[in-house]
């Protein structure tokens, strides 16, 4: 549902644009049509300034311009912040599935080109439709940190899998998984530790004091002794264990690297979503600043979503729908959206199932009735999706008690 809702005056001139790496395609239309032939501009100053030209060669007798664009990742940012300097107020932001949605009804939605989408994005833009740009400064900002992040976490668990087989390989059955005994943690202390260890020893067994000397935080005797043991048990290191050592010390170094830059942006986070306005999330138990970001992100401006079915939807976690007439079909879930919007609303629902109670009183009665946990937590979700929308329209912190009541008024 569109913020807007007041269609355009036939006088006003539509700038489409669809960014592309190299170049954006640039449509400019009024009522009647096509002022121009349709553009591709360069993404620099040159092509923004040819823009510029562009509209400004054709704003006699227009009282307007509204410049479409469509929100495609990161590649729409530099036009955005300019074009809303040049014509404040008057860029709107179309998200893919909208220019999609609108292909179709215009009869092409399988037949996608640049110039298809800039068609789209004029159609979109005469109805009102559209997200004002100065409304999501603020969110933009905090999705960027939300993205970057995921994408470092990615990074992290790939070289922790390489830790582990360089770690295996100099000391064999040292480093095992959960399922064969205790796990090696290795972004703890006794992890760091332990690879420390190896690298400087090339894989032979340290003694409990060499262990606890490189540890970097709370490191018990205890588990230095359980380490120090299981450690002399292994077999011997290969050959090349001191060319082994020389590579798992520059992983090691790039392992604490991400980890160092993990921990700046989630201290970044916090200022960024209290400016959003999702703060109000994390009074949600079990839901710190990490996970109300990651959902935040990309729920916000709540009001692009006229109910909270809608944003459940919006997930991709709600099932799809068949219909046609006696004919109605469940299937699973859509998986339409983004996958980051889809696992920040796990990551609530998992919170709030640990940690309230209301929340795991409906978990059991999942289980009870035959779910399996990844199916009692989708339909989990779902309430935590309700919750949370009413949580960032009201923006009324979350009340245990008041939900409780709520739910046995509602008979739920």
């Amino acid at each position: 549902m569109s913020l807007l809702q007041a269609a355009l005056e036939p006088s006003t001139l539509v700038l489409a644009i669809d960014p592309g790496k190299v170049s954006n395609r640039v449509w400019l239309s009024d009522g009647s049509g096509l002022l121009v032939e349709p553009v591709s501009m360069p993404v620099s100053r040159d092509g923004l300034a040819g823009v510029e030209r562009l509209v400004s060669s054709h704003d006699a007798g227009h009282p307007g311009v509204v410049v479409a664009i469509e929100a495609t990742g990161s590649l729409h940012r530099p036009w955005t912040s300019a074009l809303e300097q040049r014509y404040p107020g008057a860029v709107r932001l179309f998200a893919p599935s909208e220019t999609k949605a609108a292909r179709t009804q215009l009869g092409s939605g399988r037949f996608k080109t640049d110039d298809r989408d800039c068609a789209a994005l004029t159609y979109l833009a005469r109805q009102g439709g559209g997200r004002r740009w100065v409304d999501e400064v603020e969110i933009d900002a905090l999705r960027a940190v939300v993205r970057h992040r995921r994408g470092l976490v990615h990074d992290r668990k790939i070289i922790q899998q390489r830790l582990h087989d360089q770690l295996n390989a100099l000391a064999p059955g040292l480093s095992a998984p959960a399922a064969h005994g205790r796990s090696l943690a290795l972004d703890q202390p006794s992890g760091q530790a332990v690879l420390a260890c190896a690298v400087a020893f090339a894989g032979r067994a340290p003694t409990v004091r060499s262990l606890q000397a490189r540890a970097v935080g709370r490191f018990r005797r205890t588990d230095a002794d359980y380490w120090a043991h299981r450690w002399r048990c292994c077999l011997p290191p290969p050959p090349d264990a001191e060319q082994r050592a020389e590579r798992l010390d520059r992983d090691l170094a790039r392992h604490q690297a991400l980890q160092a830059d993990i921990a700046a942006l989630e201290a970044d986070l916090e200022p960024l979503l209290t400016g959003a306005g999702g703060q109000v999330l994390t009074t949600l138990p079990g839901v710190a600043v990490v996970r109300a970001a990651g959902f935040a992100a990309h729920s916000l401006p709540i009001n692009r979503y006229p109910d909270a079915e809608h944003l459940y939807s919006a997930t991709g976690l709600a099932p799809a729908l068949y219909e046609s007439a006696t004919i109605r079909h469940r299937g699973r879930i859509s998986r339409q959206g983004l996958a980051e919007h889809r696992d920040a609303l796990m990551g609530i629902a998992w919170g709030l199932s640990r940690f309230s109670p209301a929340f795991a009183e409906r978990d059991r009665e999942y289980r009870n009735r035959g779910m399996t946990p990844i199916q009692a937590r989708v339909a989990l979700a779902r309430h935590a999706c309700r919750l949370a929308y009413r949580l960032l329209t009201t923006l009324e912190p979350f009340d245990e008690e008041r939900y409780r009541r709520g739910r046995r008024r509602r008979g739920r």
